[in-house]
């Protein structure tokens, strides 16, 4: 098989295209990449130019809606001021479990810290940053600060 390096490219179908653009161009800051108007999609990068690419089908309002997860890979730093970012832009961050964040969660298994909201489409977004401690499969999902404070101890 060929050894697969990352992934290039992923789509989302979206209600309204203009919508969806500005949202990941003006809220989140993506760079656009190119719009194709007469088939309705839109393209934005993700993270850096040619570093890989976030695709935007319009499919219109159907009342059977497919809501999908993606996750983008932030800096630590970026990470642990999301939530204050997020609710500047009148985003509601939210834990793993769906519930109104106050601080990131840590995923003790890879061990990642991580934060998520909803798009305008409800599709479930994720900043992530990878941490340099050692896994902890027994600690499953924590707040931040049960981490910091479990680390502190170690």
């Amino acid at each position: 098989m060929i050894p697969i390096q990352s992934l290039f490219e992923a789509h989302l179908n979206v209600s309204n295209l203009e919508r969806s653009l500005a949202f990941y161009t003006e809220v989140l800051g993506l760079p656009l990449a190119a719009t194709f108007s007469d088939r309705r999609v839109g393209f934005v990068w993700a993270g850096r130019p040619k570093g890989g690419l976030l695709g935007l089908w319009e499919v219109g309002d159907t009342p059977q809606r497919l809501s999908v997860h993606i996750a983008f890979g932030v800096s630590l730093i970026d990470l642990l001021q999301a939530i204050e970012t997020l609710y500047s832009r009148s985003i509601q961050p939210l834990d793993f479990h769906g519930n109104i964040a106050k601080e990131p969660i840590v995923l003790a298994w890879m061990p990642a810290a991580a934060i998520y909201f909803r798009d305008p489409d409800n599709n479930l977004i994720e900043f992530i940053a990878l941490l340099p401690d050692s896994p902890h499969f027994e600690l499953g999902i924590l707040n931040w600060s049960q981490w910091r404070a479990l680390s502190d101890q170690r």
